[in-house]
């Protein structure tokens, strides 16, 4: 029987992207997925809606252009392509008038000007101050996390403590702090503090700042969307993976991680029958998969699928078991629409022909100012759907009509915070589903008045829809919360955040592991950098 070099749990984005490493390295490596499709939450589906390509995870590319993943592995070469999104967001204010972000900064200050002169000037200096701190932290992302990389971060070679100790007391804060005494007007507040929400914590958590002076990067890589649908990129990925004699099978769900003599030697690979089988619940004993030995494990996986599921019988894993069984996954953290329409949505200021015009191109930040959101965060933490949820909506039938049928439009519409389990246990059946599918509609026809009445279709993934569609523990799109206590060498924990494990041979990646959740492949590129020089 033939040892492989590595066997890959999983076909996330990030466990095709290590997997495509290690094969254009030369290793013999082969990738199992327990779904019919490969990509996890970088999918695109033509079986929901006739004629058109509905992602059914992410669909905005943004941070991934910020690494030399798509260089690296010349993905353009395997088919795939990217288009432009300028301006990359847009935030219309309620009395018609509207914030463009460019990625050309002094177009973007001409937009806010129009609403806060002071505040373009502002917008300009906080880009300045934030985009070596940012530099850092993306530095840091780009590699595996070690205290020495994140003692550097913090300090002066990363930038983190070249404002002083008034910049460090800024890091540590919340962003909704920064922003509240960085801008005047309540709507340039709004805008980027409903940007930098969408990685998960709260506005007014400690150490969150940091996530608003990202901004400068969103200038850099802009928002780009695949030709084709969000699951181009990862079909790219599997073509590079079987091009460089790498295998990617689907419907063929891993049992279990093998562990003889200490070390990871393999998994145990079941039947497509498996695939059913629910998050964390115990392995089928009744039968023997197939057993395929690799000299590593690479688990693309959520960390407790790894530990509580497959490797459930290994007493090697025991010391860590109770120990991801406690990391803070969270009470749900979204959930998205699916919307077929006749047509745009008619913002203030659209094309009156119904033609596609800037408004249409990137993310459409739909979020009033504070309290909105924290109206909407104070009803997730008492177990409530928001009674009014802010929502990015995303048009990209605007800027590819390979995606949908003649006369028709897609919109996308990503809200926050959806709690996965109610208060007073109360279930997520078809009227809630649909009560809180209306919340969101509502809200984004507070702003494109002919909004609900052009959807014509509606595919609705509430928090459950995403765990069981995408193994998405509790609905968390990023796995695990992306709090300051779970991020660096603190994600997943300590013992696991080199994308080593201390059982030898075993290697994780995913947005379990640093730096975490969204479209970026870092995980995957540094895990393979650390399974290549073993």
């Amino acid at each position: 029987m033939s040892i492989l070099d590595a066997v890959v749990v999983g076909a996330g984005h990030n466990a095709l992207i290590a997997a495509a490493y290690l094969a254009q390295a030369g290793r013999s490596v082969a990738v199992y997925e327990r779904a019919e499709r490969p990509g996890g939450a970088v999918q695109t589906r033509d079986d929901i809606f006739d004629g058109c390509r509905i992602d059914v995870g992410s669909s905005a590319h943004i941070l991934i252009h910020l690494t030399p993943v798509l260089q690296e592995l010349d993905l353009a070469r395997y088919g795939l392509r990217y288009v432009d999104c300028d301006p990359w967001a847009y935030y219309p204010l309620q009395d018609g008038r509207a914030i463009h972000f460019h990625k050309d900064v002094g177009r973007t200050c001409d937009s806010i000007a129009a609403i806060s002169p002071r505040d373009a000037v502002a917008y300009r200096r906080f880009l300045d101050e934030w985009r070596p701190i940012s530099e850092a932290v993306l530095r840091a992302f780009l590699g595996a996390p070690t205290a020495g990389r994140l003692a550097w971060t913090m300090g002066t070679g990363g930038g983190f403590a070249r404002g002083g100790a008034e910049k460090l007391q800024d890091i540590l804060g919340s962003y909704r702090q920064l922003l509240d005494t960085t801008f005047e007007h309540p709507a340039v507040r709004a805008a980027i503090e409903w940007i930098a929400a969408q990685s998960g914590p709260p506005p007014t958590e400690l150490g969150s700042a940091p996530l608003a002076g990202w901004q400068p990067l969103y200038h850099d890589s802009g928002v780009k969307r695949a030709v084709g649908g969000s699951g181009a990129l990862t079909q790219a990925l599997v073509a590079h993976i079987r091009a460089h004699g790498g295998r990617v099978h689907t419907s063929a769900p891993v049992r279990r991680i093998l562990v003889q003599g200490g070390r990871a030697v393999g998994v145990e690979v079941g039947d497509r029958a498996e695939d059913g089988v629910p998050l964390g619940a115990p392995v089928a004993e009744s039968g023997r998969g197939r057993i395929v030995r690799a000299r590593s494990v690479l688990a693309g996986c959520h960390v407790a699928t790894t530990f509580g599921r497959l490797l459930a019988d290994a007493p090697e894993a025991a010391p860590l078991r109770a120990r991801v069984a406690n990391l803070r996954i969270g009470n749900g953290f979204g959930m998205i629409l699916r919307c077929v329409t006749s047509e745009l949505p008619a913002y203030a200021g659209a094309p009156a022909d119904g033609s596609p015009g800037p408004m249409h191109q990137g993310l459409q930040l739909l979020c009033p100012p504070a309290p909105f959101l924290d109206h909407a965060y104070a009803d997730y933490l008492r177990g409530e759907l928001p009674r009014d949820p802010a929502v990015v909506a995303m048009t990209w039938s605007a800027v590819d009509r390979s995606i949908v049928p003649q006369g028709k439009h897609l919109l996308f519409a990503w809200a926050q915070y959806h709690p996965y389990a109610l208060a007073g246990g109360a279930a997520w059946d078809d009227a809630t589903r649909r009560r809180a599918a209306a919340d969101i509609l509502r809200t984004v026809g507070r702003f494109a008045p002919n909004v609900p009445a052009c959807v014509e279709q509606v595919y609705i993934q509430s928090p459950p829809d995403l765990e069981r569609e995408l193994g998405l523990y509790n609905g968390n799109v990023m796995h695990l919360e992306m709090s300051l206590d779970q991020m660096f060498t603190f994600r997943p924990s300590p013992a696991l955040s080199g994308y080593r494990t201390p059982i030898p041979g075993l290697y994780l990646t995913g947005a379990s592991t640093h730096p975490g959740g969204g479209v970026f492949g870092a995980s995957g590129r540094n895990a393979a950098r650390v399974m290549l020089k073993r």
